[in-house]
């Protein structure tokens, strides 16, 4: 293997290597293969910003829209190698490597991860790819996260540990046989480049609203298969703001049926509870057992719109049906019950003769 060959072979070999490498393992910082004209010191820095509103509803799954800028700057730079006037292949080489070295502060294969420290925020999405961003440049497309804020979450402001991932250029070395001055070409140039690894951590904020929240506190009601009831429902508004002219909508699902689906429970402020009632039906084929019925409250919020809550689960019984006597046995007990009318009504005639 010639010279030329060789030096291609290693440098292709310390590029793949930089790439799997982690940082604590790179390859020390003056890798001689080639001609080493500048040392450029700066690096990729990336700042990373929420699009759109960040406040957010308790129980809601978001999808979180993260842009990227490089605001990544070059701190210095110093020569390596004092080239003289004359030598004209050294010039070529040493203008061509600062053009590349340039490219320090450029965030090659972003990998970022969104992560969360508060079991009422889950982050479902695994890192994502972010591709590379040059100095100066904005991501043309956000990185989305998906987010899922637990229905029992306080009211307030929850941190996410954004980290990002990636490689930059550390240094670069030319290398080349000859200069051409007629074409201007350098014979068998080569081109060496070091990459190293580097982290950055950011943190995104995210808001649970202040705002009514809805919760079932007690159900009571006798229900049984093929008869009517009433089904009383206790509502709580465990929110932080008041929801007025309170009115809730019932899904009324097999077994049940009923015709009166609404009830008014006014103004609830934080902390205060209201009785629903609703005449329900059960089929006659209903299994005695514990059932699940959807219902949802229609209200004004403190700003004046109307405002749906999320679904509000009811959880009520269908008791088992009570027993009635047969026909025949009925009408048996009736006769018994005449027949001793007659014989005492009979003897207190006799007596009375």
């Amino acid at each position: 293997m010639n010279k030329n060959g060789l030096f291609a072979t290693i440098t292709t070999l310390l590029i793949l290597c930089s790439a799997v490498l982690p940082a604590q393992a790179a390859f020390p910082r003056n890798f001689d293969i080639s001609e080493n004209y500048y040392n450029v010191y700066g690096s990729p820095d990336l700042n990373a910003t929420l699009i759109g509103d960040n406040r957010y509803s308790r129980g809601d799954t978001v999808t979180l829209n993260i842009e990227m800028m490089n605001k990544g700057t070059i701190t210095g730079f110093e020569a390596d190698k004092n080239v003289r006037f004359g030598e004209s292949l050294d010039l070529v080489l040493q203008q061509t490597e600062m053009q590349y070295e340039s490219q320090v502060t450029t965030a090659v294969g972003i990998l970022a991860a969104l992560k969360s420290d508060d079991p009422n925020i889950k982050v479902k999405s695994g890192a994502q790819q972010a591709g590379t961003l040059k100095q100066g440049k904005q991501s043309s497309s956000p990185t989305k996260f998906t987010v899922e804020i637990n229905k029992n979450a306080s009211a307030g402001t929850y941190p996410l540990t954004l980290e990002l991932a990636y490689q930059y250029q550390n240094n670069v070395q030319l290398g080349g046989d000859e200069y051409d001055t007629a074409t201007g070409i350098v014979t068998n140039k080569d081109v060496g480049i070091w990459y190293e690894n580097k982290t950055q951590t950011q943190t995104i904020y995210i808001k649970v609203k202040e705002e009514p929240y809805f919760t079932v506190t007690n159900v009571t009601g006798d229900l049984y298969p093929d008869e009517g009831g009433m089904l009383r429902v206790t509502y709580k508004n465990t929110g932080e703001e008041p929801a007025k002219d309170a009115t809730v909508r019932l899904s009324a699902a097999d077994p049940f049926s009923t015709t009166d689906d609404q009830a008014y429970l006014g103004t609830l402020n934080p902390g205060e509870e209201a009785v629903a009632i609703f005449d329900m039906d059960v089929d006659e084929t209903a299994t005695p057992k514990l059932y699940s019925l959807s219902s949802e409250i229609l209200y004004e919020d403190a700003d004046g719109h109307d405002q749906i809550s999320d679904t509000v689960k009811i959880n009520t019984e269908v008791l088992e049906a009570e027993e009635s006597l047969p026909g025949y046995e009925i009408g048996a007990g009736v006769a018994m019950i005449l027949a001793a009318c007659f014989v005492v009504l009979r003897k207190k005639k006799q007596k009375q003769e």
